[in-house]
């Protein structure tokens, strides 16, 4: 019995599973690296900023119905991509047909300042001076609907010239998904005569991406979870969901399955905007939006442009009474996701063109602009709808934080601090993105696998930091050198006060 007992002693001190970081940057945006919060630590969540305008959707083929934008940066050009429609409400009517849904275009020198490029590609109403680059019609065989679109650059390092740039938008003729190619962004043809997803819904941005890590294409769209998939016809039964694929061609989809969340499950979701994140791209980002029918009430009929609302419900209630915002996830393996269910873009203070169906659907995907602060670093900008299905126009407002900035470990003055599960590193210096109060520090302890501090770098040995940095390396009395702990099983503890911890990196 004594030798049993001491056995589960030992078993009980074993390390856990040691996690191999390497080199690259980890963030907190999961559960992923924590191994213990203690004192007043906590996750925080981010949220993004306002800024200006980025676009406004009023030219005559576009209209109050424009969204479900792509944007990324190419070289030194931003691009974008979006369906552009006019939604006309009057009293009780919704009108959809006064002209067809479009996929437009429009570029950037500096992703804060747009504009929409005469292409001479495709007429409207007699004329190609416009932006549009995939008309509804068709293609050959096949009949894109022109709007739903997803179009990315293909980082695939067997990508072909003709494929350079790729899109998946929803067929206008057969249910599913038709996926299309370009050599320039601009000039689109078919890449088969079918659809190459045809179970879902697909009334939304559904969309799909190379996955350079794992080396695959994967592809995210909208179904329901019961019940019918057409959306006319919904019932409160089926709930709007998401699902997943892989592709290593980019025609041939398999292995579909439902996206799992580690919590906050049952809500309704409209987009996904899932993709790699650009400065940790082992990490999958998404930014889905949430969807939910609050009813009439006193704060249903407060909120703005009321008369709108009432006659958006008269057409269907849930036109008038549902509210949209974003929400972030974030998943390592592209179908288990940790879902935040506080709102990471909320609403916001109440003005006309908000705080209704259709706002703050955010643009598929994130970006690096410059800060309006001068001399400050780059910073993350994303973008959001606006003054959807009213009047004769949409907008795109563009919103901005810090690098890495969506989920931090915080502790207030009154302290706190995270301790790491066991992991190896490769590099000779620890950095970290941290932000202080100007009475705030934090300072880093590293421990063996059992939680034994390590000679020369334990709390005592370590000058506490204190700013507001992107990448402030980590010193001790004996300086910033950790390259002799590399490979071996170590865990980091960090304590803070009146500090944010939002990332870590090893560098050589």
């Amino acid at each position: 019995m004594k030798l049993y007992c001491a056995a589960l002693l030992a078993l009980s001190s074993l390390p856990a599973e040691v996690i191999d970081i390497g080199s690259r940057r980890e963030l907190f945006v999961d559960d992923f690296l924590i191994g213990q919060l203690n004192g007043r630590a906590e996750q925080r969540l981010h949220h993004p900023q306002p800024q200006g305008i980025a676009i406004v959707h009023d030219a005559p083929w576009e209209g109050s119905g424009s969204g479900y934008h792509s944007v990324f940066q190419d070289g030194g050009t931003y691009r974008m991509y979006y369906k552009s429609w006019q939604l006309t409400v009057t009293d009780g009517k919704v009108n959809t047909s006064e002209h067809p849904l479009f996929t437009c275009y429009a570029e950037s020198d500096d992703g804060i300042h747009w504009r929409k490029p005469e292409l001479g590609l495709h007429a409207f109403n007699g004329s190609k001076a416009n932006n549009i680059v995939i008309p509804k019609g068709l293609m050959g065989k096949v009949d894109p609907d022109g709007g739903h679109p997803a179009v990315f650059k293909d980082d695939n390092p067997h990508a072909r010239p003709e494929a350079k740039y790729k899109a998946i938008v929803r067929s206008n003729a057969t249910k599913g998904l038709l996926a299309l190619q370009s050599p320039d962004g601009l000039r689109w043809s078919p890449m088969t005569d079918t659809p190459v997803i045809t179970d879902g819904a697909f009334d939304s941005q559904n969309l799909a991406f190379w996955d350079g890590n794992a080396g695959l294409y994967r592809a995210y769209w909208r179904y329901f979870t019961e019940g019918t998939t057409d959306e006319k016809n919904w019932k409160p039964s089926g709930l709007r969901a998401i699902r997943t694929a892989t592709s290593k061609d980019f025609i041939h989809w398999e292995a579909p399955q439902a996206l799992r969340y580690l919590d906050s499950a049952g809500e309704a979701l409209y987009t996904n905007q899932v993709k790699p994140y650009h400065r940790a791209p082992h990490l999958l980002l998404g930014f889905p939006t949430r969807y939910l029918e609050r009813g009439w009430s006193e704060s249903m009929r407060a909120l703005p442009e009321r008369e709108h609302r009432e006659w958006r419900s008269k057409a269907s209630d849930r036109y008038g009474m549902a509210l949209t915002e974003g929400l972030l996830m974030t998943s390592r393996d592209g179908v288990t996701f940790k879902r935040w269910s506080e709102a990471f873009l909320l609403p916001g203070i109440e003005r006309p063109g908000t705080w209704n169906y259709g706002h703050q659907y955010i643009a598929w995907h994130l970006v690096e602009t410059k800060s309006s602060l001068e001399g400050a670093p780059d910073e993350l900008s994303l973008y959001a709808t606006e003054s959807f299905w009213t009047g004769k126009s949409s907008e795109l407002r563009r919103y901005t934080m810090r690098l890495d900035g969506f989920v931090s470990i915080h502790a207030p003055m009154s302290g706190g601090e995270v301790v790491t599960k066991p992991l190896t590193f490769t590099g000779q210096a620890l950095t970290m993105n941290f932000a202080t109060s100007a009475a705030g520090g934090v300072k880093v302890e590293i421990q063996d696998a059992n939680g034994k501090p390590m000679p020369g770098f334990t709390l005592g040995d370590c000058e506490e930091h204190f700013g507001d940095a992107l990448e402030r390396t980590v010193v001790w009395k004996g300086g910033a050198d950790v390259s002799s702990l590399a490979g071996k099983a170590v865990r980091l503890r960090f304590t803070l006060k009146g500090a944010d911890l939002y990332a870590i990196r090893f560098l050589e």
